[in-house]
């Protein structure tokens, strides 16, 4: 079996050669892993331990990550799909063991580990259930065995409930999504890792558990649960909306843009559970606005931490009377975090209400809430660091270096860039 995929020459095309395919909804995500690993070595280098030797082991850990994510969005094989989707903790929990700031980041790195383990277990019983009884794990084949499937699954349904069947095929990655209530591990991750672990965590793994989400979604061909779903989907909007209160409560910077990050996950599992192709495309196109804002967010964080040793929000006052620049910058990813103009944010969030008001008019409350709450902690997140007195115990630092410059700018030209060619983003994903 060849190993080579054949790449198309469009987007939203797809190739493949009976072990890894290509089409839009892979090819995005792994630009967008490459993409940001590349900003995150950059800037990881002066937060790395020093010594050679560290950092090679840090630079495998992320050509390890890199190529464990590039083999999971291009797998055709469920099976090896899930392999690889859990394999991809691996690198990540070296990083946050070898390079987190506190000592608390084994407590995190064991709340990740068994969350998504956890989660994930039941998955893999019901993927080899479908291969025992279709015969095969190709995703290429979902749409001739959909009808198939469905019919075995009816016996099965009849005897545990088809929300088990709904729960055992999305609980592994509405953990790694997160959905609001499964969300505890995120918080802690963030805090405990280095800003390449921030940074890979809400800029690429959190898109794994989204790809995996539409997947599998049409594979076992979930959308004949209807009922379940709309239940995880209220429950998912109404988690954002509380997600945003909570993110008001945050002292902590990094902890502040993990919650908000949830918050935005929420709305791509709104467009997922749409039900959708437009749906999806929104969906889409909110994981690679959310994995590119809050990389550079977690990006800016880290370099306040590096100047002011603290991430409290009490004590990061008056940035904009110390470095203008790094205010402008927090300035314009505050903008694109609340989806304002342009941005792929907004483009994303647009094409999200019309395909969850599709279901149900009353949505328009959780949805309005947490776009209104989502500017008011994006402004309460500036306005708290930027604004006021800089302390008289912290000490005075010259402006953004050149390699911080570069990482934001890399950062933020995309979420705007990609606005001008919007069909990158709008196209069928399945």
């Amino acid at each position: 079996m060849s190993l080579i995929f054949v790449y198309s020459s469009t987007l939203g095309g797809s190739g493949f050669s009976g072990f890894l395919m290509s089409d839009g909804l892979s090819s995005s995500l792994v630009v967008l892993s490459w993409w940001i690993s590349l900003l995150m070595l950059i800037a990881s280098q002066g937060s790395v331990k020093s010594g050679l030797n560290k950092f090679s082991l840090f630079s495998g850990c992320v050509c390890a990550l890199n190529f464990i994510l590039m083999v999971s969005f291009f797998c055709v094989d469920i099976v090896w799909f899930y392999i690889f989707f859990e394999a991809s903790l691996i690198p990540t929990f070296i990083l946050i063991l070898g390079w987190g700031y506190q000592p608390e980041r084994l407590q995190a790195g064991m709340y990740m580990m068994l969350y998504t383990i956890t989660a994930s277990l039941p998955l893999l019983v019901l993927i080899l259930y479908k291969f025992e009884l279709c015969g095969t794990s190709s995703f290429l084949l979902k749409n001739f065995l959909c009808e198939y499937v469905s019919s075995g699954f009816v016996g099965w349904s009849s005897l545990v409930g088809s929300e088990v069947v709904f729960c055992l095929g999305f609980g592994a990655f509405l953990v790694k999504l997160p959905m609001f209530s499964l969300h505890l591990w995120l918080p802690k991750a963030h805090v405990e890792a280095p800003v390449a672990g921030s940074m890979i965590l809400a800029g690429v793994l959190l898109k794994l558990g989204g790809y995996g989400m539409i997947r599998v979604y049409s594979y076992f061909c979930l959308s004949s649960y209807s009922v379940f779903s709309d239940v995880v989907l209220c429950l998912g909007l109404w988690g954002g909306v509380v997600t945003g209160l909570i993110c008001f409560r945050q002292v902590d910077l990094k902890s502040l843009i993990a919650y908000s990050s949830v918050g935005h996950m929420s709305l791509m599992l709104g467009g997922c559970l749409s039900n959708s192709s437009w749906g999806w495309q929104a969906a889409l196109g909110m994981m690679l606005a959310h994995g590119l804002c809050s990389s550079g967010m977690f990006a800016l964080a880290n370099y306040n931490y590096e100047k002011t040793g603290t991430r409290s929000l009490v004590m990061s006052k008056g940035m904009l009377m110390i470095s203008p620049y790094m205010s402008m910058w927090w300035f314009l990813f505050c903008v694109a975090n609340m989806a304002g103009p342009p941005s792929i944010n907004l483009l994303s969030e647009i094409m999200v209400f019309p395909s969850v008001l599709f279901k149900s008019l009353w949505l328009f409350i959780p949805l309005g809430l947490m776009s209104f709450l989502a500017a008011v902690y994006s402004l309460f997140l500036y306005t708290s660091t930027q604004h006021g007195g800089f302390p008289k115990f912290g000490f005075p630092y010259g402006g953004m270096n050149s390699s911080s410059s570069l990482v934001a700018f890399l950062h933020y030209f995309p979420i705007n860039g990609l606005i001008l060619k919007s069909d990158l983003v709008c196209f069928w994903v399945i």
